[in-house]
């Protein structure tokens, strides 16, 4: 095996590191969220990207919140590869397939953002600052609307 076998095993360790987890994970999607920050128009791929993005967060919620059953199990690293690559791959959209069918079902964002002191209070000090001014130049009903328009 020689030569043979030392350019296979090298040739793994390259390979290796965008077949993993990491590399289907982050360094696709990185790519690609780049590629449509970059990109002159605001279009599917904006959005494909940012509904990625927040299935990573829930996949990555339930690691972290399961972490002491999923180390028992020596097939999840797996079954999360496969996972990842079928939520990012174009030719599988199945980020759009999980966020249509179940996130957007059960997460319901306009529950949580109702009236106009909930979402102040969900902001950040500097915001809410803005937000005043915003109010004593313009109005509370132009506040109103802005809410309206979000929600």
């Amino acid at each position: 095996m020689g030569i043979l076998g030392a350019i296979a095993r090298h040739l793994d360790a390259v390979v290796g590191i965008f077949l993993t987890i990491p590399g289907v994970m982050l360094l696709f999607p990185l790519y690609g969220s780049m590629r449509a920050i970059e990109s002159p128009s605001i279009a599917d791929d904006d959005q494909k990207w940012l509904t990625y993005w927040v299935l990573y967060s829930f996949v990555t919620l339930f690691e972290l919140s399961f972490w002491k059953i999923l180390q028992w199990l020596p097939f999840w690293p797996y079954m999360k590869l496969m996972l990842c690559v079928w939520l990012v791959l174009p030719m599988f959209n199945g980020a759009a397939y999980i966020y249509e069918n179940f996130v957007r079902k059960y997460v319901n964002i306009s529950n949580y953002i109702s009236r106009p002191k909930k979402v102040l209070q969900m902001m950040s000090l500097d915001a809410r600052k803005s937000v005043e001014r915003y109010i004593d130049r313009h109005g509370p009903e132009a506040f109103d609307r802005i809410v309206e328009v979000v929600t």
